[in-house]
């Protein structure tokens, strides 16, 4: 059956699919962090200006040409990691980190231009675990509701009648299980950790609730995605508990400790535990990726040796989770290699890794037909 704009639904067989405008199953594949300042470095300036010269044209030349190229289908979250604290940045019960990103998102009409689909992000909190100095709101105040209802009227509403919206996000990895600055929701300072996790639902259902209530007013036709969850670090279940009345889509970021079959079959695991912990919502694999040493990023080491093992690992990482019944999508880190995060499926001088990409286009281009034999 056709509608006007993307949904969920669940067959008879239990099998969780993204339903598109015109009623067929939609298996999202979407790259995450296109940000042209990843071309505008005093050494790659010239092939900005070069290839593309303007914003407009590096959209529909660059971006939404690779995606095409490279067999995805989606826009993901464009935000950019530029700097900070790399080398801690999987630690997050350590010392506070403190990643920078890209201050501006794409626009509405920048989104719209690409004849995709696409994701919007609404930050409620800054409350991010890669933020190292987080500001935890009280979400029963006047505030926030104000705050919630404004982020809908000035975001929502330039996209309540598009065909492409794939849905709304909320926070980046946001933090609640507690903070490692210590900072937290006013109602669960200096509480113990059982104390905190009896409450801490509380918080938020009145979140969830708040957001997606303010939302709805402006935009009551498209999927909620709701927040980026930090699945390595864990979610609270009276978290996960609140947000399946409000949220259609369990997102989870989810990056392998390394490229093993072990690391890949706790990732699928812990992704099917989060899923029955909010009553058996679909999961979209919000953000997930890997990475070598470069020739820009020599001091980016893992057990990955080269962009032929990164494509390995692509594949076997998600051909893990391709058949679960709950799995409705995937969107990948990254889109161009700068010196911060420090990896891409392009290089800093906006050619393509082709022992990576060859691969990821070969896997992409096949997903969906075996995705819809589960």
């Amino acid at each position: 059956m056709a509608n006007s704009f993307f949904r969920v639904q669940q067959d008879r067989d239990g099998r969780w699919f993204f339903v598109d405008p015109s009623g067929q199953p939609f298996l999202s594949i979407g790259l995450n962090h296109a940000d042209e300042s990843n071309l505008k470095y005093d050494f790659n300036a010239s092939v900005w200006e070069r290839k593309y010269g303007s914003r407009a044209s590096w959209i529909q030349n660059g971006v939404v040409k690779d995606c095409k190229n490279f067999g995805f289908n989606t826009i993901g979250w464009t935000q950019e990691y530029i700097g900070g604290d790399w080398g801690k940045a999987l630690d997050w019960y350590g010392e506070p980190i403190d990643l920078q990103h890209s201050l501006f998102p794409w626009s509405a009409e920048e989104l719209k231009s690409t004849g995709m689909p696409y994701v919007v992000q609404l930050r409620i909190m800054e409350i991010e675990d890669w933020n190292g100095n987080p500001i935890f709101h009280d979400v029963f105040s006047e505030k926030f509701e104000n705050w919630c209802r404004y982020l809908a009227r000035s975001v929502c509403s330039q996209h309540k009648d598009s065909t492409n919206l794939l849905g709304y996000y909320f926070v980046d990895i946001p933090a609640w299980i507690r903070h490692a600055s210590g900072a937290d929701f006013p109602q669960l300072k200096d509480l113990s950790d059982t104390e905190r996790a009896k409450k801490v639902g509380e918080i938020a259902e009145k979140y969830y609730s708040t957001i997606v209530g303010a939302i709805k007013e402006q935009d009551p036709n498209h999927l909620i995605l709701g927040d980026r969850y930090n699945g390595n670090k864990g979610i609270p279940e009276a978290v996960l508990q609140a947000m399946s009345k409000y949220v259609d889509v369990l997102s989870v970021q989810y990056f392998g400790e390394a490229p093993t079959p072990v690391a890949r079959e706790k990732m699928r695991q812990d992704l099917e535990t989060f899923s029955k912990q909010c009553g058996g919502k679909p999961v979209l694999l919000a953000d997930i990726g890997n990475f070598c040493c470069t020739e820009k990023n020599p001091n980016r080491t893992s057990s990955i040796k080269g962009q032929r093992e990164r494509g390995e690992d692509y594949v076997a990482s998600l051909a893990g989770i391709l058949q679960e019944k709950w799995f409705v999508g995937w969107h990948w880190c990254s889109y161009i290699e700068n010196v911060a995060r420090g990896w891409g499926i392009k290089d800093p001088y906006d050619e393509p890794y082709t022992e990576l990409t060859d691969q990821i286009t070969t896997f992409n281009n096949s997903a969906r037909d075996k995705w819809l034999q589960r």
